[in-house]
């Protein structure tokens, strides 16, 4: 509130504020004719209507005079108030050091606030304490010594404030992960290129090693290229840039077939508790990735209940109206799914809230996490439509909060299946062009589509590709990579290789792409793609099922 600071008084009080007795002697009008009945009259006019609160206090720091200004702004009657000492409308600590500032400032007589604007707090009747702007001037009338305050309420202006800030704050983050996806999924893409490589050229070693002690050797290398690959699988998920294996998904549902391995990776000490809506709506999302999502959000919980706690899975069907939007800015207004998962833990600070969804950031001790688990979280979510928040104080635990949009449609996409060299595949006669800009991968694929008996004719971008089929060379089949330099894409090449050649097969290969984050395209042109880093035998099989005419 206002109050009297190193020998200044800080209040509410200004000339407007003095009793009218006080006011209608100081301001006598230099025209003669006017009473100073009139004069007190137009003051009290004046102080009624104004917009501010005015309060005048005596040398003691009792209160003189209030406007209804004042009444209204701190919930008590002016019967109330007058006579008080005006700390009654202080906040702690102010309300106790009051009076010596009083003290202090009428012996010293050194002025550091009056006449000078400042914002401090009030304390509301209801003991509710708010900001306000307070300005102090001071009189002398009658030999007596008077302070006026004159105070503006600043809630309003504050809560703005506050909501610009926030929203700022929001911008910024949203940028900066933006900006930490587009880099990670760069990196993730370029050694995705690297693992393939490296997988494919050991699986094409694997059938002319001989000794157990090779063999070994070459298990060790293939596990650490799966664990690389895993690897990447992650960071792509996080940058949005994985193909998402999406279905038409009840959420419930899930929740209830996970609950088991959920119960077993939270450990006896936590208990798990499911609030599950009835006739909760379907959403189209990855099932697969929705249970890893849940997984490592149960798992970041449990970390941090070391003593024990409760973990809570809640899923409910949200209407987001436009009126409302502003609570989710992430989201447009629509028909939600919300999923949330809330634990008993420690909480976290807010500098630690804002970079949960960072790749790489973990409060864990070294070893016992990567730092990606939430991450992998944010970038599915993200990329199926959906929106995430997180709620956290320290000492009083976390509920992060998952929206995916509501779906109406009944058309699962197909989920693919896992094959070995073992499956029955007929002799492969056919040529295939190979179009790929990174000279290892094209190599690599060369040697594989060798191996399993096609001709092979390679190119090294899409303009290349065209040259080719532009001749009279017999094509069977395009197998492009996604994403090429030189203006066109493996989306391009094929469109321009069915005009040249119309029936020609086509396949496009991948380790990530943007356009696979919007891959309704892909599927209404009967784009098969195939996702590195791949086996053998997934080659194959692909190749096979495409000249077998299930995709074209």
């Amino acid at each position: 509130m206002w109050k009297f600071e190193d020998d200044v008084v800080s209040g509410s009080i200004t000339r407007d504020d003095l009793p009218l007795r006080e006011i209608a002697t100081m301001c006598q009008s230099d025209r003669p004719t006017e009473s100073a009945a009139a004069q007190a009259a137009k003051l009290r006019g004046i102080l009624e209507s104004a917009v501010p609160a005015i309060i005048t206090i005596d040398a003691k720091g009792l209160i003189e005079s209030v406007n209804p200004s004042t009444e209204r702004l701190f919930g008590y009657g002016a019967a109330e108030v007058i006579g008080q000492n005006v700390k009654v409308l202080m906040p702690e600590p102010y309300r106790a050091e009051h009076d010596g500032y009083v003290a202090n400032y009428l012996g010293t007589g050194t002025k550091k606030i009056i006449g000078i604007g400042r914002e401090v707090s009030g304390r509301r009747k209801d003991g509710v304490t708010f900001p306000l702007h307070l300005s102090v001037s001071e009189f002398v009338a009658d030999g007596r010594r008077y302070f006026t305050g004159m105070i503006y309420d600043l809630s309003d202006r504050k809560h703005v404030e506050e909501a610009l800030r926030e929203t700022e704050r929001r911008l910024a983050q949203a940028q900066k992960m933006e900006a930490v996806g587009q880099l990670t999924g760069g990196i993730a893409h370029d050694f995705n290129n690297l693992l393939h490589v490296i997988t494919g050229s050991l699986e094409l070693l694997e059938s002319g090693l001989e000794g157990d002690y090779l063999r070994s050797l070459l298990k060790e290398a293939q596990d650490a290229a799966t664990l690389g690959s895993k690897l990447t699988d992650q960071l792509l998920t996080f940058s949005r840039l994985r193909h998402l294996d999406a279905h038409v998904i009840q959420l419930n549902d899930l929740v209830v077939d996970i609950a088991d391995v959920l119960r077993r990776s939270l450990g006896e000490h936590i208990i798990l508790s499911t609030s599950l809506a009835q006739n909760l709506w379907e959403t189209r999302a990855d099932p697969g990735q929705f249970q890893s999502a849940i997984i490592n959000m149960a798992v970041n919980a449990r970390d941090v209940m070391t003593k024990g706690g409760k973990l809570i899975v809640e899923a409910r069907n949200v209407l987001l109206e436009p009126d409302h939007a502003d609570l989710l800015p992430g989201l447009k207004p629509g028909e939600y799914i919300q999923l949330s998962v809330s634990d008993t833990g420690t909480g976290m600070s807010p500098e630690v809230r804002d970079r949960v969804f960072e790749p790489f950031f973990t409060t864990k001790e070294k070893g016992r996490g990567s730092g990606l688990g939430l991450a992998m979280v944010y970038g599915f979510v993200k990329q199926s439509g959906g929106h995430i928040t997180i709620y956290s104080e320290v000492g009083h635990g976390t509920t992060i909060n998952l929206y995916f949009p509501r779906c109406t449609d009944n058309v699962p996409a197909v989920r693919p299946t896992s094959h070995t060299m073992t499956d029955a595949f007929p002799p492969a006669r056919e040529t295939v062009l190979v179009v790929e800009d990174d000279e290892r991968v094209r190599r690599l694929t060369a040697r594989r589509l060798k191996v399993i008996g096609y001709n092979v004719i390679e190119a090294s971008d899409g303009i290349k590709a065209l040259d080719v089929l532009n001749r009279s060379d017999r094509v069977d089949l395009v197998l492009t990579d996604l994403i090429m330099p030189g203006g066109l894409t493996g989306r391009d090449v094929a469109i321009k290789a069915r005009a040249i050649r119309p029936g020609i097969k086509v396949m496009l290969t991948s380790g990530y792409a943007e356009e696979l984050v919007n891959g309704d395209d892909l599927q209404r042109e009967q784009l098969k793609v195939l996702r590195k880093p791949y086996r053998q035998a997934d080659l194959a099989f692909a190749l096979r099922e495409i000249f077998a005419g299930g995709a074209d």
